[in-house]
């Protein structure tokens, strides 16, 4: 080999470590469903109501279980809840219910499975008395709609919830909402851009914080 065919190696093996050593947070570790989320929505913000809707019931299925175990099931999801159109969701009834329960491809759980029902109902409540982009307004004013800048260096520094999910979970609570305690109202938060806990050696960090802009 001559010398500029060792000189084009070196060179592709150096971008090779480069692409290989981005560092993502370290929580989503190496699973390319996980790496994908975190690289395209974790964090990205969101303002329609539908989508919010859509997150914060899937949050409150992940009570008490990883996030991952959500994302691999949440195409079954969206087809068991009907594309979570709130509208459909609020006129489940028992018959709807005993077809999620015998759903081996999403989270089984009768009282989650409830609290999404009610949920969808509180939901159209809170439409139908403040109009379009009524929910999003009610979720955003928790942290004077304007994403929180944060500059975490370790996973072990963030927090699992703060001031502002607390008034979150206050604020959902007394509309109706249900399964929205602090601790997933801040995992909400992060999810849809509230927050930027992107760790501050992430790429994805300054991407987010632009798009906040």
């Amino acid at each position: 080999m001559d010398s500029r065919g060792r000189l084009d190696r070196i060179r592709l093996a150096r971008s090779v470590r480069r692409v290989t050593s981005i560092a993502r947070c370290p929580w989503c570790g190496t699973d390319p469903l996980y790496v994908a989320y975190h690289d395209t929505e974790w964090g990205v913000p969101v303002t329609d109501d539908r989508a919010l809707f859509e997150k914060l019931v899937l949050d409150g299925f992940q009570a008490g279980l990883s996030w991952i175990t959500v994302l691999k099931k949440r195409s079954a999801f969206v087809r068991a809840f009907r594309g979570f159109d709130p509208v459909k969701v609020a006129k489940f009834g028992d018959r709807d219910i005993a077809r999620l329960l015998a759903d081996e491809k999403i989270i089984r759980s009768k009282a989650k499975i409830n609290g999404a029902i009610k949920n969808a109902r509180a939901w159209i409540d809170v439409m139908e008395a403040g109009g379009r982009g009524a929910f999003a307004d009610l979720l955003w004013q928790c942290v004077d709609h304007e994403t929180i800048q944060n500059s975490f260096r370790s996973d072990e520094t963030i927090p699992a919830a703060t001031g502002e999910s607390e008034m979150m979970a206050r604020t959902l609570k007394e509309a109706g909402f249900s399964f929205c305690g602090p601790t997933i109202c801040y995992a909400f938060m992060q999810a849809v851009g509230m927050t930027n806990d992107h760790l501050v050696t992430c790429p994805r960090h300054r991407a987010v914080a632009k798009l906040a802009r």
